[in-house]
């Protein structure tokens, strides 16, 4: 864990004391967005003060499975990702583009006016600060400079949580997403829980964080230097954490292992189990893909045009003239996954995949993305041990030619 900026280090915060944090956040203007629990689910919603956190609250996860529980103890982040991402406060599911009403000179053109309110992330985990980086990429520069996510993305404040707990369906650490903060938080806080203590190690990460964090500087309940100590038991639990992933996938190579398995078998088998329900794509924090809706009233007086989210497991998501390209279920799931774990990297120099395991938990038929990948790369191993076994057969002695070309 590196400490943040200033010679206080690392500093440290009561479980109790988190009402100070959050009320510090709101007082600046900030909007507060966090986990919580609602509907049977730790959800991302509006917190109205920090007791809205789901304290003592935990997650069973498996493919295809997602159970809320009961801890043993007071935990607020003692939970795995939800059936939420972030990615729905800085890019929404739904939003208008523009409307226009007849006039008497025509039709009047109008862009949706939307405020931009700040908004605070409290509780972001590695993961997912990751995919919120992937998504400014994608979504926030270049051409995109000038768009709706970037005027978000602009006043956005984020707190993420260091993981020391993974879940059932995390492989962050295959990824290189996590246990451990990567850059591009404004405050990055450790959980400590047992039976003697609640508390939280607080880093600073920016400027905006400090500052926010000097404000508390009289507070009596407000932050206090961490100590040798106290850093060092963070540091531990998040390495420790590293070891305790539900999942794994051997990442490098994914790149070439997709472009080369364009005729692999295993499409067949995963084809055979998916729905193409596109629940995968609606749950991932970097899946990106949209679609616009144009509406209009009965009287033809007015129209809208709306953005929204899209799937490449909808049939018509490829469509054509004359029909969609992609029409079987092998085919959208090939598209999928090939472009998540090896063209994202043609486009945007990463993998789209940051090991939150949404995708696993959320897929109605429990198809687990690491499973899949470990059998393309055992089939692409064994494809490779057929090729070298006809380049040299021992029975003739030699080589065979290679022909020209």
């Amino acid at each position: 864990m590196k400490d943040g900026p200033g010679p206080a280090g690392p500093l440290m915060l009561a479980a109790a004391d988190l009402s100070v944090l959050h009320t510090a956040l709101r007082e600046a203007g900030y909007r507060v967005i966090g986990p919580t629990v609602r509907d049977g689910a730790i959800i991302l919603g509006e917190l109205d003060s920090a007791s809205d956190l789901p304290f003592g609250w935990g997650v069973q996860l498996a493919p295809g499975g997602y159970k809320l529980r009961r801890r043993d103890d007071s935990a607020a982040f003692g939970h795995s990702a939800g059936p939420q991402s972030w990615k729905q406060f800085l890019h929404p599911p739904r939003e208008q583009i523009w409307s226009a009403r007849r006039g008497a000179g025509g039709f009047e053109f109008a862009a949706a006016e939307e405020p931009h309110p700040q908004l605070a992330l409290f509780g972001v985990r590695p993961c997912d600060l990751r995919a919120i980086g992937i998504q400014d990429q994608v979504l926030g520069r270049g051409t995109h400079a000038g768009s709706r996510y970037a005027a978000r993305r602009a006043g956005l404040f984020v707190v993420v949580v260091n993981c020391t707990e993974p879940g059932e369906a995390c492989f962050c650490t295959s990824m290189g997403t996590g246990p451990q903060a990567g850059p591009g938080y404004d405050l990055a806080l450790t959980e400590l829980v047992s039976a003697d203590e609640h508390r939280f190690v607080l880093e600073i990460g920016s400027a905006a964080g400090a500052d926010l964090i000097g404000g508390l500087a009289a507070d009596p309940a407000g932050p206090v230097p961490a100590g040798p100590v106290v850093s060092g038991r963070a540091r531990s639990a998040v390495a420790q954490a590293a070891e305790l992933m539900g999942r794994s996938m051997r990442a490098d190579g994914l790149r070439d292992l997709m472009a080369r398995s364009h005729d692999a078998a295993r499409w067949d088998d995963v084809a055979s189990r998916c729905l193409t329900c596109g629940n995968c794509t609606m749950v991932c924090p970097t899946c990106f893909c949209t679609t616009v809706d144009d509406v209009t009233d009965v009287s033809g007086d007015h129209a809208e045009r709306w953005q929204l989210w899209d799937s490449c497991f909808d049939l018509d998501f490829s469509y054509l003239h004359g029909g969609p390209v992609r029409s079987s279920p092998r085919s959208r799931y090939k598209q999928w996954l090939t472009h998540k774990l090896g063209t994202w990297h043609d486009q945007f120099g990463s993998s789209g995949c940051v090991g939150c395991g949404r995708c696993i938990v959320w897929c109605p038929v429990g198809i687990d993305l690491t499973e899949e990948v470990a059998a393309m790369q055992a089939e692409d191993r064994q494809a490779g041990q057929k090729a070298s076994s006809r380049e040299w057969n021992p029975a003739v002695g030699a080589r065979p030619a290679r022909l020209p070309g």
